[in-house]
């Protein structure tokens, strides 16, 4: 019935890949988003807010209440950047930073997996046609 339903399929394997990746960061209490947030934060310290909401394709009010959460749990700190006090750079904390290397391992055994399974070609190509379609849509 809904085979040729971009909506039906995409959603499913999006709840599939989630299913994935949150038992990869469940060791760190972390969900899938709020880990891409980290890893995002680790790899480039001192985004502003409005940078990494944009880089993570969420909305600024998303990204707020995942970097609520990230810092309740003392994985990032939020200053003020700028003249104006408008402006919030996020920076990961020691705590997060001696966490980096596992996260990423964690991430990279989830896509050692699904390349092993699909085929490493056919992960690029697959990823490629998605990232298409999005920015297609956007």
């Amino acid at each position: 019935m809904f085979d040729q339903c971009l909506y039906f399929n995409t959603a499913a394997l999006a709840r599939r890949l989630d299913k994935e990746w949150t038992e990869a960061f469940a060791p760190f209490d972390l969900t899938p988003p709020q880990a891409f947030m980290l890893r995002a934060l680790l790899d480039q310290p001192g985004l502003l807010q409005r940078e990494l909401s944009s880089a993570l394709s969420i909305s600024r009010s998303t990204a707020t209440r995942a970097l609520d959460h990230l810092e309740t749990k003392g994985h990032v700190e939020r200053q003020k950047a700028g003249s104006d006090g408008r402006e919030v750079a996020i920076f990961p904390t020691p705590q997060a930073m001696r966490i980096k290397t596992a996260l990423n391992e964690a991430s990279g055994v989830v896509t050692a997996r699904l390349k092993k399974v699909l085929g490493g070609q056919r992960f690029t190509d697959t990823v490629d046609q998605i990232k298409g379609v999005r920015s297609a849509l956007e």
